[in-house]
């Protein structure tokens, strides 16, 4: 299976616990691997029989900066199925980072990783 990883997208975004993060706002930052089958678009160079990564991206970085969610639980999962949809694509995996967490005296990240397929 092939794949195409998209790093370091950093959005701003107001998912969180606590009621100043659904207010304030923090950046989050979204890793993904994105499998799918390349073979055709290797033949062919056309973008058709491959993942526009810009639509992915774009994807990301809305959901990111319009949801509202208690839990990044449910914001990764939110963005893992949302790019399951996406053409081709079989299995994603999702890091999803919140390089500042508002937790005292923790200079930290805090990160969660999921996988998902169809």
């Amino acid at each position: 299976m092939d794949s195409i990883q998209l790093t370091g997208i950093r959005c701003y975004g107001y998912t969180g616990y606590l009621p100043e993060e659904q207010v304030l706002g923090q950046w989050f930052e979204v890793d993904v691997t994105l499998w799918l089958d390349l073979s055709q678009a290797g033949k062919s160079d056309d973008i058709e029989h491959t993942l526009d990564y810009r639509s992915a991206i774009s994807m990301i970085q809305t959901l990111v900066k319009e949801s509202k969610f208690l839990l990044i639980e449910r914001l990764a999962d939110t963005i893992a199925q949302a790019l399951l949809q996406l053409p081709l694509v079989q299995k994603v995996k999702l890091q999803l980072s919140k390089p500042a967490a508002p937790i005292p005296d923790f200079g930290g990240r805090i990160t969660l990783e999921i996988t998902r397929t169809h």
